[in-house]
């Protein structure tokens, strides 16, 4: 993987605008002019490149952003969507049919786990969630339906690390597709290079980077992408999640400080893992040594992004987690809110917000406390400033002395 460097694969690009301008014109479109009726005949029969049908379908704004997002994960194509679920919920219906079968990590984020777990069993599709981290289980949990492996390179919210390597080998063995959300790890993780076949991203999270878009990408080869499209049979062009143009180009631009913002949040993050940890608390962190993927999770990285910007803090109560958010956003400190990758810290309390959907005794049974707190670390310039300012709070609420 040392040739590998997906910050420089995105900065690589070159685009032009219309007029020359140095980002790429909007396409401001929802359909297109063709200049024959046999080009557009062939263009709905998926036989002519470079032609643009209808913005459901794809548009330039849409492809630029796609193609940016291919090379920094190292696939030949990508499709982006107006969500993450969009991404997922297209890619998996696309895979699966009637009859079919899904192993998927038991510690995912809560839509996604309500999307396997209630709707798609409608559908005669049905989900085995298992202990992604023992490939022994998951290999034992394939039956002849099995079609996709899914998980999560880091979980949502547990912080558990999936070996991609031991997984690719289980589904290439198996000739099933092995899929995965790498929203927590961007930069810090390729998959496709680990082997995996589909790595899928929330671009609403730390791609974007700046909590004022919603939108999601599917990166795999460019038969699956234009499978998606397809206009008699794809998920995507029949479904309708499209991105809209605008947002398209405003997360391309963001997108290339990402790796600046990466390292920043692994940073802060790091920083205030080791001093949680040092105090007593307990935080989980894949940079701390006493993660139990830590090593696993060191064998798989590109070590200059670091290991993420999210940690876990265990209060224990759900009470003891809303009593130190509500004081560490009246600090100025964060805010409690959901979603993550934003410049500012975000913290909520999982059980009862992103993962809600995952009933009561399971989310006891993965090991998901009522008390944990998701915090994704912002770009603080400061961290030791706001470390001192957290601990403050901590000592009132009393979950230090």
């Amino acid at each position: 993987m040392e040739d590998f460097n997906p910050a420089n694969n995105i900065q690589d690009l070159q685009y032009f605008g219309e007029f020359g301008g140095v980002n790429p014109s909007i396409s401001d479109s929802s359909t297109y002019t063709f200049l024959s009726a046999k080009t557009m005949f062939d263009t709905f029969e998926g036989n002519t490149e470079g032609c643009y049908l209808y913005s459901r379908h794809s548009s330039p704004s849409n492809l630029y952003l796609g193609e940016a997002l291919a090379q920094m994960e190292g696939t030949e194509s990508a499709n982006v969507t107006a969500s993450g679920m969009g991404a997922i919920t297209s890619t998996l219906l696309q895979l699966c049919k009637s009859g079919h079968h899904i192993i998927s990590s038991r510690t995912i984020y809560g839509g996604t786990y309500a999307f396997m777990k209630n709707f798609l069993p409608d559908f005669n599709i049905k989900t085995s969630f298992v202990d992604i981290t023992d490939l022994s289980i998951v290999e034992n949990a394939i039956n002849e339906n099995t079609k996709v492996i899914f998980c999560e390179t880091v979980s949502n919210p547990l912080l558990e690390v999936a070996d991609l390597f031991g997984l690719a080998a289980i589904a290439k063995k198996h000739n099933i597709k092995l899929v995965v959300d790498n929203t927590f790890s961007p930069l810090s993780i390729s998959p496709t290079k680990l082997g995996t076949d589909i790595t899928i991203h929330s671009l609403t999270k730390f791609i974007n980077g700046s909590s004022d878009a919603v939108a999601g990408v599917v990166c795999a080869s460019s038969q699956f992408v234009n499978d998606l499209k397809d206009v008699n049979s794809g998920a995507c062009m029949l479904l309708g999640p499209t991105l809209d143009s605008l947002r398209a180009s405003s997360i391309l631009k963001n997108l290339r400080t990402l790796h600046l913002r990466i390292r920043k949040h692994s940073e802060n993050a790091q920083f205030l893992a080791e001093k949680f940890e040092k105090d007593g608390l307990l935080v989980k962190y894949p940079g701390l040594k006493s993660h139990k993927q830590h090593d696993l999770f060191t064998s798989m990285m590109n070590t200059e992004y670091g290991y993420g910007g999210l940690l876990t803090l265990d209060v224990k109560t759900v009470e003891k987690a809303n009593q130190l958010m509500e004081l560490m956003q009246k600090e100025n400190l964060g805010y409690l809110a959901v979603s993550l990758g934003f410049y500012k810290t975000l913290f909520s309390a999982s059980g009862s917000s992103t993962s809600s959907e995952i009933p009561e005794d399971e989310q006891k049974e993965m090991g998901l406390s009522q008390g944990l707190i998701r915090m994704s670390v912002g770009l603080d310039h400061d961290i030791q400033r706001t470390y001192d300012k957290m601990k403050w709070c901590m000592q009132q609420v009393h979950l230090l002395p």
